[in-house]
């Protein structure tokens, strides 16, 4: 028996993050060739009322098809800011959060068997956190899954483990954003000082990688903005960006990009990442996790992503495992 599961490779699942949900042609194609069974789909955030300060649904997903072709999980992304909030409900959060993704699975026919909570609570949130988790676990008794940063993994004595079903190990947006020449999405020296944690963290992991790319728009020496879906290949063919080293584009002259203003000489620094540091992840962790993961999503299903890699990128990361 146990030969045989170490041989399993683990399953390739995608996270789903923008607010129609309507599969390109590119999109369906990578996940047939991957036998992608599972997609976990953002289903709305939950942020605070700059006013009130009560939680409110912030961009809910609408359906413009039927993903009924998969085992649909619906991710709901907290702000840490709603679980800060001293005077925070959690009963009445955890109860209006469950009513929310049941209405939307009534509406558009779905049906799931897992809810998965996305949130980077901290030492202060904590204790609203880990309540919100259990109320809302007995509430939907349904598998439940909560995302988990690397900071929470090293330090989880004191930040505590939600109960949940399973967890899964967030290995991106690692560093901070910054005029500097680091990678704030992937950076193997900062993910170093994590990995050995991995070992003793007792609840079960599954893996999600990053595969896409933005800009991080830099003038004066100071950060301005990320710019989503950028990448190299796309900035060589701007005639209004000249590249004056591997990561940064230079504005030649002021000009509109995507509706975003930018002045001459504004920089654009490219962050993005290569199949070479998606089997960098692979190895590194696969050396450092307690049990292999069933799973390993990508984040996220993006046809400007999936354009930036080979076929077969997929099977590439699965198989270091």
């Amino acid at each position: 028996m146990l030969s045989c599961n170490k041989n399993e490779k683990p399953i390739v699942s995608f996270y789903y993050w923008k607010t129609i949900f309507k599969l390109s042609e590119t999109e369906k194609e990578i996940l047939s060739q991957n036998n992608v069974k599972k997609l976990y789909i953002r289903y709305f955030d939950i942020g605070l009322h700059p006013e009130a300060k009560a939680p409110i649904p912030v961009s809910p997903i609408r359906f413009e098809e039927n993903p009924q072709k998969y085992k649909i999980v619906p991710v709901v992304f907290i702000q840490n800011k709603v679980m800060l909030e001293p005077k925070l409900d959690v009963k009445d959060l955890a109860q209006k959060t469950f009513d929310f993704i049941e209405q939307i699975n009534q509406k558009n026919k779905i049906s799931c068997e897992e809810i998965q909570i996305d949130c980077d609570w901290t030492l202060n949130s904590k204790d609203n956190y880990l309540k919100f988790v259990e109320v809302f676990k007995k509430l939907s008794k349904k598998k439940l899954s909560a995302t988990i940063r690397l900071h929470q993994v090293k330090y989880f004595k004191k930040t505590k483990i939600p109960n949940v079903d399973s967890g899964v190990l967030m290995y991106y947006n690692m560093g901070s954003i910054a005029p500097d020449s680091l990678n704030s999405i992937y950076d193997q020296k900062a993910a170093s000082k994590y990995l050995k944690s991995l070992k003793k963290y007792p609840l079960h992991l599954d893996l999600a990688l990053p595969i896409y790319s933005w800009g991080v728009h830099i003038r004066n020496n100071k950060v301005i903005g990320l710019r989503s879906k950028m990448n190299i290949k796309e900035l060589l063919q701007d005639s209004n960006f000249e590249k004056i080293s591997p990561i940064f584009f230079r504005a030649k002259q002021s000009n509109y990009k995507n509706g975003v203003f930018y002045e001459e000489k504004d920089l654009l620094k490219i962050e993005e990442i290569s199949t070479k540091d998606l089997k960098e992840m692979a190895e590194d962790l696969d050396e450092n996790l307690p049990q292999k993961p069933k799973e390993i999503i990508f984040y996220d299903l993006d046809e400007f992503n999936l354009n930036n890699y080979e076929k077969n990128i997929f099977e590439q990361v699965i198989s270091e495992f």
